[in-house]
């Protein structure tokens, strides 16, 4: 019999399958029917820090100045009048997905700085949930600070957190830094728990008819897969952290890849979006369909088989690769409208 089990956080999970923050999980009985379609554990949507220190008129008006923050893959920061649950009604929620559904319930923090996230953070593990991801959005704007100043923000906040409570604590994060593989090891010895590459960064467009700044939400599609990928296969077995991968995880193909990079899980979110929530029991059918077609006895036989630690080519992962990908343009012929559909990714 086919074993998918894989551990995360240190919770022992029947299938590296997850559903990822998103709207899917602010209704609890969305919430059953995740769990009743195969997701071994459920992220919940996120809760802004911008909820935890503003009065909703004040939220408004920082909104309409334009300080967006990204949260999920899927959606930008709401109105007040869109913030179903406040902060007392996001703990209350927690507690009734956890009777809902036997499966872990991962709360989830957006934000930018340490402020009231450790008091929070605690009340969220009383309330029940079984781990905390902390989704670090920050767009740096200010050349007066440094990259030191934000990279210490980033691990203040991974600390105080990581502190205040005793559940796991997961950390997502993009990849923008100057030296990734340093920043991971050095979340890694602030004592968190996971890793989750990538939150997707913020994109805004301009609607030149009414001169105005708008959200631009774009689904994820599988092109977005190659950097967590990259990342995971890197990172695996060079820091304790479990690795979540998310962004581009449509099909079993994807989570067969990440799997043999060595992630522990996999985040599934735009494409539930698109295809519905029974679409987790295809993916899993058709990742034990492959795993047995090819003697895949387990998840853990397959898991990190493919990083840069295990390949017998480690510059696959680095710049000897890139070499070869520019090379091999060379004997691809495409159109303008070719080529414009594979840069923006349609």
């Amino acid at each position: 019999m086919t074993d998918l089990s894989t551990t995360y956080l240190g919770l022992k999970l029947r299938t590296p399958l997850l559903a990822s923050a998103s709207p899917l999980s602010r209704e609890i009985d969305s919430i059953r029917r995740l769990a009743d379609a195969g997701a071994s554990a459920i992220v919940l949507y996120s809760l802004f820090e911008e909820q935890l220190r503003l009065e909703a008129a004040e939220l408004e008006d920082r909104l309409d100045a334009g300080t967006h923050s990204f949260a999920e893959a899927m959606t930008y920061l709401p109105q007040p009048e869109e913030f179903r649950l406040g902060p007392e009604g996001y703990l209350k929620h927690i507690q009734r997905a956890k009777r809902a559904v036997a499966i872990p319930i991962i709360a989830s923090l957006n934000g930018s700085s340490v402020g009231g996230w450790t008091r929070y953070a605690k009340q969220i593990e009383d309330a029940g949930a079984d781990a905390i991801e902390c989704n670090i959005y920050f767009l740096a704007t200010d050349p007066e600070v440094s990259s030191n100043e934000i990279e210490q923000r980033y691990l203040d906040i991974a600390g105080a957190v990581k502190s205040a409570v005793r559940i796991p604590v997961a950390v997502k994060i993009g990849p923008f830094f100057s030296n990734l593989a340093n920043m991971a090891k050095r979340f890694d010895a602030t004592g968190i728990d996971g890793l989750v590459l990538f939150n997707r960064f913020y994109q805004p467009d301009i609607n030149i008819e009414e001169l105005e700044i708008e959200p631009n939400v774009l689904l994820s599609t599988p092109q977005a897969l190659r950097l967590p990928l990259t990342w995971i296969g890197i990172l695996y077995g060079r820091i304790r952290a479990s690795l979540g991968a998310t962004s581009g995880v449509h099909q079993h193909e994807d989570v067969i890849k990440l799997l043999m990079a060595g992630a522990n899980v996999t985040m599934l979110c735009s494409t539930l979006l698109r295809n519905g929530i029974s679409h987790i029991s295809q993916i899993e059918r058709e990742l034990v369909h492959w795993m047995q077609e090819h003697e895949y006895a387990s998840v853990q036989q397959m898991k990190g088989s493919m990083s840069q630690i295990r390949c017998a080519d480690p510059g696959a992962f680095e710049r000897a690769q890139y070499m070869k990908a520019v090379k091999g343009v060379d004997h691809v012929k495409v159109s303008a409208r070719e080529a414009w559909a594979i840069l923006s990714g349609r």
